[in-house]
């Protein structure tokens, strides 16, 4: 069996996609009780070592994957990339072919989508991206599973966006086309997604539509989505929140969605910029079980990556 790395949504396609989230519930079902480091029944992972670099500050990647690996019955190995002899120097293919020696997959969190594409092509076991500048697949399974939990249904569904059209944004929108929902974005001048994952998605049959006006793009969507206007190590710029007011999800947004729309945030969150308090800390908010979520996420992901799923 060929390697199966998870740098984006598509490398699995839709129907695997819809089967880690089956999985990730059943799984979660199966242990609602169990403490945490608790092992699943199966063990499944029993003996695989995962070697997680972090390029980027993380709290709920660094947390879920290790949990997820603990509860498959593996193990995991922080690598922060200044300790490592990648941040000296040492190439990320010679990097990928260490690794590969000495554990069984790897997952890691950095800023250019190139460098973890490069990992991928001389690792021997299967990479996973745990954040980049351009997506951000494993927080998209946990979106995802989280919709699917409340009782949504993924094909024709509404999501709407608000701010940035960062790297979040960019993997929702290709979630669209492979899960068959639609993505309305509203965002300001020059902060739009790369038009080449839109006419991807739009080609996988998703209607995904740019909108300049915040309470249109709201007007009778399912699930509201924002994200932090200032993305990781991006310099907090006074004009880039200027133009990002209009498009906080506040209580007067949501009046133009429907009234049982969810409302999901990756965090961390800055209240009072792109989101209201009021609205984060509201009845439709389902932060925290998309936070947790990330957990059940990884560990389906992972069983996939390992051919599971």
């Amino acid at each position: 069996m060929s390697v199966r790395s998870f740098l984006d949504l598509s490398d699995a396609g839709g129907e695997a996609v819809a089967a880690m989230i089956n999985d990730a519930i059943d799984r979660k079902q199966a242990r609602a009780s169990a403490p945490k480091g608790q092992l699943d029944d199966d063990a499944p992972l029993a003996g695989r070592v995962l070697a997680m670099i972090f390029e980027k500050s993380s709290t709920r990647t660094r947390v879920s994957f290790d949990i997820a690996m603990r509860q498959l019955g593996g193990s995991a190995m922080v690598m922060e990339s200044g300790s490592m002899q990648l941040g000296r120097g040492e190439t990320i293919a010679d990097t990928a072919r260490v690794l590969s020696r000495m554990v069984d997959a790897i997952m890691i969190r950095t800023g250019d989508h190139a460098k973890i594409e490069e990992l991928a092509r001389h690792a021997t076991v299967p990479v996973i991206n745990g954040l980049t500048d351009r997506s951000h697949p494993c927080q998209i399974v946990a979106d995802l599973l989280t919709i699917v939990e409340r009782g949504r249904s993924l094909p024709g569904l509404e999501v709407a966006w608000f701010g940035d059209g960062n790297n979040v944004l960019q993997s929702f929108i290709e979630a669209a086309g492979l899960m068959k929902f639609n993505v309305r974005y509203a965002v300001p001048v020059g902060y739009e997604p790369e038009m080449s994952i839109v006419e991807q998605a739009r080609v996988n049959g998703a209607k995904v539509t740019l909108y300049r006006d915040a309470h249109e793009a709201a007007n009778g969507a399912d699930i509201i989505v924002t994200d932090t206007w200032v993305s990781m190590g991006q310099i907090e710029a006074a004009e880039k929140l200027a133009v990002m007011r209009p498009y906080q999800v506040n209580d007067a947004l949501m009046t133009k969605a429907k009234s049982d729309a969810l409302f999901l945030h990756c965090l961390p969150a800055h209240v009072g910029d792109e989101v209201s308090e009021s609205v984060f800390e509201g009845p439709n908010s389902a932060v925290w079980d998309e936070a947790e979520n990330r957990i059940h996420a990884q560990k389906s992901v992972l069983r996939w990556a390992f051919g599971q799923i």
